[in-house]
């Protein structure tokens, strides 16, 4: 009996101990950064493209002032209620008190100052992708930004979501650093950095499967609104009869080739979209052209 009960307990600190493991928090690699200091007008340009500001600025932002990242807005998923936080510069309201390593393990792996887990709907499994000094040039720019005291809100997430744990879980299985479609020509490569990096297009756009990770084998081929109203259209080349000069035009107008207009939250990725410059816009265009039938 005693070397039953042994044997039980020694099982059971073996699963606890591979349970920690398998849902540690893993910051980006501070070696990395160490010697990165960042050029604030090119981090611009990674600000607009990856879309900060159109989560993270006041619900009633308009103009200038949705570059004051105070946060509030909400977004209902099958899991609960994410609501931004405020990422302003602000040290104590904000995250005007990290370092630049700590802000890439945020932005990169989504781990805290802290040691805990971010969910999932802030988008770092599309910005796990990014290469260190592009991460440092947005840093450099986030420090231009004006600081705001609005206290975050918390998220309204249910058990067992509520367990940040299980989010280290699930990074076990599904987030990558690898890229989802090849590239083989400098204007691929670049769209293919807009599309599945900075803009992460698939987070909308691609189908998720039950535990909310994006199904790749799907990618772009159109998903549920998770607001319930209707459904997020296809990008791929079978279901978007556009030509090129068609994308890129709606995303620097908001114009469809039947002459309607965005909708949603693509409103705002149209207003990032508009302040790129032209090749950038093409470059996407090419992507999605380039993509599998």
């Amino acid at each position: 009996m005693r070397r039953t009960v042994g044997a039980a307990l020694a099982a059971l600190l073996l699963a606890g101990g591979v349970g920690l493991w398998l849902t540690r928090a893993t910051p980006a690699d501070a070696a990395l950064y160490e010697d990165l200091d960042g050029d604030a007008e090119a981090g611009e340009q990674v600000f607009v493209a990856a879309g900060c500001a159109s989560c993270h600025h006041a619900p009633d932002a308009e103009g200038e002032a949705k570059r004051v990242l105070s946060g509030g807005q909400r977004f209902a998923s099958d899991f609960g209620t994410f609501v931004a936080p405020n990422v302003s510069p602000h040290p104590e309201a904000g995250i005007g008190d990290w370092s630049l390593a700590e802000f890439a393990s945020a932005v990169t792996r989504g781990v805290s100052p802290g040691g805990a887990h971010y969910y999932p709907a802030f988008p770092y499994t599309a910005y796990v992708r990014l290469e260190p000094a592009t991460v440092a040039d947005l840093w450099a720019f986030w420090q231009t930004l004006p600081q705001d005291a609005t206290p975050s809100e918390t998220h309204e997430v249910g058990f067992p979501y509520n367990i940040r744990r299980g989010v280290g879980l699930w990074k076990t299985l599904y987030l990558s650093e690898d890229w989802i479609r090849p590239a083989d020509t400098p204007e691929l490569e670049r769209g293919r950095q807009l599309v599945e990096a900075l803009a992460h297009c698939g987070e909308c756009h691609t189908p998720r499967g039950a535990l909310g990770a994006l199904d790749t084998d799907r990618w772009l081929a159109g998903a549920e609104n998770p607001s319930g109203d209707g459904r997020i259209p296809s990008l791929r080349p079978a279901d978007l009869d556009w030509s090129k000069s068609d994308i890129a035009y709606y995303l620097e107008s908001g114009f469809t080739p039947d002459y309607d207009t965005a909708g949603g939250h693509m409103v705002a990725v149209v207003e990032n979209f508009a302040q790129l410059p032209a090749a950038d816009r093409e470059a996407v265009a090419a992507y999605l052209e380039a993509l599998p039938e």
